[in-house]
């Protein structure tokens, strides 16, 4: 039988499938990185097959897949949940030499929430002990108070932004305003809802601030349109930018919701990534508190950033503020659909919010390994802005924040040419470049937004510490390489 009439056959087919996942694209995961992947095949089978030895995947925040190592005090209490033999009375003094105190009763605590029973499902919101130390961890953080009931535990932010988006989204006229440059969740899952992303622009010469003007021409030019603008998204900190919002601009993004009568979603995953003393992190809770603001907001965090960097446990939350209790319930049988969040996830969540404390058998070792990584994480953020500012034709903001830089590429018009008459993006087709030459996998700026006229990538600065000049060199001369050989052409 011939393929074309087999496909013929097949009742679902792209022709006959949802459209708009069709339509979908998320850049993070997108031609470059699968590209990568295919690379690191080849260099498996045939070492010393290409210019390069390994692959460095700066194209997602994923810090212990370049080696960032876990915190002790977590795994601990996770392989102790996991296996809770090690936790019988015949076994606890054999135990009790290889695990400190602090984690032994953690775990057992952590298992008498969810009845001895680690596998089993929780309450579809997430366990209620741990939502609890959500609620004290945001009254500390904010210093006003929050209700466990308010909290949703997730699998992941990304879970808790779809979510929200989905109940957001009633019809295919509704918009949803995100920043430019974003994270691509936004776009991806507002095509999936068949709903309308509103762009506004970030200001990169005001590091990545949000402007009041652009806010406004983004709301009424939509609305002049008819599209019923019901939200407003914000990364901060930034990704893929690296910005940090200054609290006077937070509370006029606060002003601008309450006034247009837009719900706030305060994407907030990189809240401790904080590399700079003039831009501390504020959260939007806090000002929406300390403005005593009606609007209505949603605000997300996540164990996959920070210093925890446990990506693949899938651990987050949200917590909804001045929601209407009959959408909270709606948003009840949202979460039940699922079952349940992850449970290891729910755990890691709950030592990120109630970590080792003072006096703890624990406390000096976490407070050692989080500063560790942190000061690391600082250096290395430093150092890449540096090396981009150093070479030709690149800009870059220092990062406040984040995981992220976004340099700026002035790509020579011989290039720009090149990649047109090839119907690519230029700088898709620049990144691309990239990693055939230097196994470096970046995301370009096309896959984020941009100023039209403009072209970036985004880079992690999670490269180890030890290996980070040797990532540096090669990047240095690829560019420089490609700038020469395209100024000339």
């Amino acid at each position: 039988m011939q393929e074309s009439s087999i496909q013929s056959s097949k009742v679902l087919t792209l022709e006959t499938m949802n459209p708009n996942v069709r339509t979908m694209e998320y850049a993070v995961r997108g031609a470059i990185p699968i590209r990568a992947e295919e690379l690191r095949d080849q260099l498996k089978k045939e070492p010393g097959s290409l210019p390069f030895s390994k692959i460095t995947p700066c194209n997602i925040g994923n810090p212990q897949q370049l080696n960032q190592k876990p915190l002790t005090f977590l795994r601990q209490v996770s392989a102790l949940m996991e296996y809770t033999d090690l936790l019988a009375p015949e076994n606890i003094d054999v135990t009790r030499k290889l695990f400190p105190e602090d984690a032994i009763e953690r775990a057992k605590r952590n298992l008498s929430y969810v009845g001895n029973a680690a596998g089993a499902y929780t309450q579809s919101l997430g366990v209620q002990e741990i939502r609890e130390n959500v609620a004290r961890f945001i009254e500390q953080r904010d210093g006003f108070p929050a209700d466990s009931n308010n909290i949703c535990l997730t699998s992941g932010a990304s879970g808790a932004v779809e979510r929200v988006l989905d109940i957001l989204v009633s019809s295919p006229n509704v918009g949803v305003m995100i920043p430019i440059p974003q994270y691509p969740l936004y776009t991806a899952t507002l095509a999936h809802l068949n709903a309308q992303a509103i762009p506004y622009y970030l200001q990169e010469d005001s590091d990545w601030q949000l402007s009041a003007a652009d806010m406004e021409r983004s709301l009424s030019e939509a609305r002049a349109q008819g599209i019923d603008v019901r939200a407003m998204a914000v990364i901060n900190p930034g990704n893929p930018t690296g910005g940090c919002l200054l609290e006077e601009n937070i509370a006029e993004i606060v002003r601008f919701c309450e006034r247009e009568k837009l719900v706030l979603l305060a994407d907030e995953v990189y809240q401790t990534n904080i590399y700079t003393g003039t831009n501390p992190f504020v959260s939007f809770k806090k000002v929406v508190s300390q403005l005593q603001s009606p609007v209505e907001l949603f605000s997300f965090h996540s164990i996959s950033k920070g210093m925890i960097g446990e990506c693949g446990r899938r651990g987050g939350y949200y917590e909804a503020v001045n929601i209407d209790e009959k959408i909270m319930g709606q948003l009840v049988k949202l979460a039940s659909v699922s079952l349940c969040p992850n449970v290891q996830g729910q755990m890691a969540v709950d030592t990120m919010v109630n970590p080792p404390r003072p006096g703890d058998a624990s406390y000096d070792l976490y407070k050692r390994e989080i500063d560790a990584i942190y000061e690391s994480m600082k250096r290395r953020a430093k150092k890449l802005a540096h090396a981009f500012n150093s070479l030709p034709n690149m800009s870059c903001n220092e990062a406040q924040g984040a995981m992220y830089l976004f340099p700026r590429v002035e790509l020579p018009q011989a290039f720009i040419d090149e990649a047109k008459a090839c119907g690519q993006q230029p700088d898709a087709l620049y990144c691309m470049q990239m990693l055939e030459a230097t196994g470096i996998s970046v995301v370009p700026g096309s896959g984020f937004g941009q100023v039209p006229g403009t072209f970036h990538f985004r880079s992690t600065f999670l490269p180890p510490e030890d290996l980070f000049d040797d990532f540096i060199d090669g990047f240095r001369h690829f560019h420089v390489a490609f700038i020469d050989r395209y100024s000339k052409a």
